[in-house]
């Protein structure tokens, strides 16, 4: 009886270890045909991708889709242990500007349930209520191996300049989520630019999703997700809303993925990938699910 005790505790730490799932944001700046074609750069994002169970993928630039379709295929045959599959959003811009979010996952740790695509609002793309650059993009995944089952992510690259009103009015997304979909386990993630030049101290006491104390910051103010050594700012967050999502939240594995350092690149090859850090965050597994499916 003993060292079958023993045995559980063993499988339950290997458990903690391996079976976290991993949710990641990464703007990949500019990613289309030339990022896709370059052999170097490919092979750096398959090594951060496949540490993702689920990435929000932004400044997707390809028009025809085929950059993407490269991505997806290219890391299919890296990673052959998992299946990757993406839902992405429409090509979204006010002028001829144009980029699409991309949501990269592990079909055999997730299930998309449902999208949205949050409305443009009528005008002509000047209009004070029109305040995103780059309306987000919303989808609400079912993932069985994680105490959190139900989980919706609402993503948002911000236009710099307009930052701190596009922030602000994510609480408004929110709130049109929940009374859609009834879930409150919500995770605002990507580029939202909430830092340095492009917010104020006055500005963060007015800004609704930053005081609501309903909400969780998980990536600080003290972090840098910025690839560059001249600059240290937290431009890209995770944000979480919901009792069950934030105790679902693996302690202190929120973070920067610093990639440069960690495959040992040059600031100047890093930056042939990205000026961005991808940020994650660990949700807790579901030993009882996962212990069912081992034996």
């Amino acid at each position: 009886m003993r060292t079958a005790v023993l045995l559980l505790v063993a499988g339950l730490c290997v458990l903690d270890a391996t079976s976290a799932l991993k949710i990641c944001a990464f703007n990949v700046q500019s990613f289309g045909e030339s990022k896709a074609n370059n052999r170097k750069v490919m092979g750096i994002l398959l090594k951060i991708l496949s540490r993702c169970d689920l990435c929000l993928i932004q400044e997707v630039r390809d028009s025809k889709g085929a950059a993407i379709k490269a991505l997806v295929k290219d890391l299919n045959r890296y990673d052959k242990s998992n299946t990757y599959s993406y839902v992405e959003s429409e090509r979204l811009g006010r002028k001829s500007y144009k980029e699409q979010y991309v949501y990269l996952y592990r079909t055999n740790v997730l299930t998309v349930k449902e999208h949205y695509q949050y409305p443009k609002l009528e005008g002509d793309g000047t209009n004070e209520t029109d305040v995103f650059s780059r309306e987000p993009f919303i989808v609400r995944f079912h993932s069985p191996t994680t105490l959190v089952k139900d989980l919706v992510l609402i993503g948002q690259h911000t236009c710099p300049k307009n930052a701190m009103k596009e922030i602000n009015e994510l609480h408004t997304v929110f709130k049109g989520i929940y009374q859609k979909w009834k879930t409150e386990n919500v995770m605002i993630l990507g580029d939202l630019n909430a830092a340095c030049s492009y917010v104020t101290i006055k500005g963060w006491k007015a800004n609704r999703l930053r005081s609501d104390p309903t909400f969780r910051w998980l990536i600080g103010d003290d972090q840098d997700t910025t690839v560059r050594e001249k600059t240290h700012c937290a431009y890209d967050r995770i944000i979480v809303h919901g009792r069950e999502i934030i105790s679902g939240i693996v302690p202190g594995s929120a973070q920067p993925f610093n990639f440069k350092d960690n495959f040992h690149l040059t600031e100047e090859e890093a930056l042939e990938v990205s000026d961005h850090f991808p940020v994650e965050v660990d949700l807790k597994p579901n030993h009882r699910y996962l212990l069912r499916n081992e034996l």
